[in-house]
């Protein structure tokens, strides 16, 4: 027992500067300010439990360049595919970004602006500035939880799935899909 009492007494003892020692007391680096803001956003009030209460027939639908693309590559009437898989009239809509990206694309697209210039689709007027179709499609339906966007932009596609109550509508298999619609006929289960 002598020798555990002279290996402890020739242990170093715990030094003034020991962090462990100023346990009850705050440092200045650790203290928060008071008055910390948090912004945390309101949900929608459309959005009754999981679904979008202001999505109806007529559906409003917002169509992004590349859908128009893969439309044409697919052989498929926007008006009437949309038709067939909603069950209902569908009022499509192209923004002023949207057009100006398929005017800048050149001539390689002029069959998608002159689908995208057709008397059944309407147009939007943007307010904001710059020209990117992703921004103000996302902004758009941030602002406005009554439309269903159609898009085959997987980037695009990624930050619309992260806002509630918005379904996606997408080409895949030579027909369109649409994903995150209550009640859709055929649609993948998200």
């Amino acid at each position: 027992s002598s020798g555990i009492n002279a290996e402890w007494q020739l242990r170093p003892g715990i030094q003034a500067s020991d962090p462990r020692l100023n346990k009850g007391k705050v440092t200045e680096e650790k203290a928060k300010p008071e008055t910390e803001v948090r912004h945390v956003d309101k949900p929608s009030s459309a959005l009754f439990f999981r679904y979008n209460t202001q999505l109806g027939p007529p559906y409003h639908v917002l169509i992004d360049t590349n859908f128009i693309n893969f439309s044409i590559r697919n052989k498929l009437d926007i008006c009437s595919s949309m038709l067939d898989t909603l069950y209902a009239k569908c009022t499509p809509y192209i923004t002023d970004c949207v057009m100006a990206e398929l005017e800048k694309l050149g001539a390689k697209y002029r069959v998608a602006l002159r689908v995208a210039k057709d008397p059944r689709i309407e147009r939007l007027i943007c307010t904001h500035k710059g020209t990117y179709a992703d921004d103000c499609l996302v902004q758009r339906v941030q602002e406005h939880k009554c439309y269903i966007v159609a898009t085959n932009d997987k980037d695009l596609r990624r930050r619309i799935r992260k806002i509630p109550g918005v379904p996606i509508m997408y080409v895949q298999q030579k027909r369109y899909s649409i994903e995150r619609m209550p009640d859709a006929f055929g649609a993948p289960r998200t």
